[in-house]
């Protein structure tokens, strides 16, 4: 990968120079690759790069200025970006590059790395709480369908209850007309030994009757 700097070497404008003088020095002291592309002398330079810097970039006139920085067709920023991202220490990142053992950048991305790591430990300690939650509402599900298991049970057999305490019920209210009748109709001995009776006090009064009868008419001849 290559690094594209557009400058214009033949500016008149002491500001661009001072900005592409920044850029192409900066990357000279960190000896970083790059090619310096002249717009000023090549128009095909100044055409490629006013057509690739992305409309957000570009002025309202329409036409960006130099300094603009390109990884190969990818476009990284122009200064301003350049500026921000040397002050944020990710230069390197800027450029789509890989920074360089030891320096800040690599540096901040090794404790960007552990941070990461902490919060992935962080995270498989969560989904491992997680886990063991599930678990417990598994066990606590199991309970509630054992306890709803055992209700439906002891419906079951107060149902049962209910049947046979009906069946005894109904039983008895069978029997209860028999002994309403058996109550009120005397037994048939008993009526016998009650007409046996009523014959024999008759038998007895047609005595006593002929014996006072005999006794007057024994005086009578006396």
């Amino acid at each position: 990968m290559v690094i594209k700097v557009f400058v214009a070497t033949s500016s008149g404008s002491t500001a661009i120079k001072k900005k592409q003088q920044e850029v192409v020095g900066f990357l000279e002291a960190n000896k970083i690759d790059f090619q310096q592309m002249d717009i000023a002398g090549d128009e095909d330079n100044r055409k490629w790069m006013r057509e690739n810097v992305p409309g957000e970039k570009k002025p309202q006139n329409g036409i960006p200025l130099p300094p603009q920085i390109f990884n190969e067709e990818r476009y990284c920023g122009d200064f301003e970006s350049f500026f921000s991202a040397k002050e944020e220490n990710i230069i390197y990142s800027f450029l789509g590059l890989a920074p360089p053992p030891g320096t800040k950048e690599t540096e901040k991305s090794d404790a960007t790395g552990e941070k990461s790591d902490a919060t992935g430990e962080k995270s498989d300690a969560t989904g491992e709480k997680s886990d063991a939650t599930g678990e417990k509402s598994d066990a606590t599900e199991e309970k509630s369908e054992a306890a709803e298991d055992k209700s439906d049970s002891k419906d079951e057999k107060s149902d049962a209850t209910n049947e046979t305490e009906a069946h005894t019920e109904d039983k008895a209210d069978e029997g209860a007309p028999e002994e309403a009748q058996s109550g009120q109709t005397p037994p048939e001995d008993q009526q016998e030994g009650e007409e046996e009776h009523a014959a024999t006090g008759e038998e007895e009064e047609k005595q006593e009757e002929g014996e006072e009868k005999e006794e007057v008419e024994e005086q009578e001849e006396s």
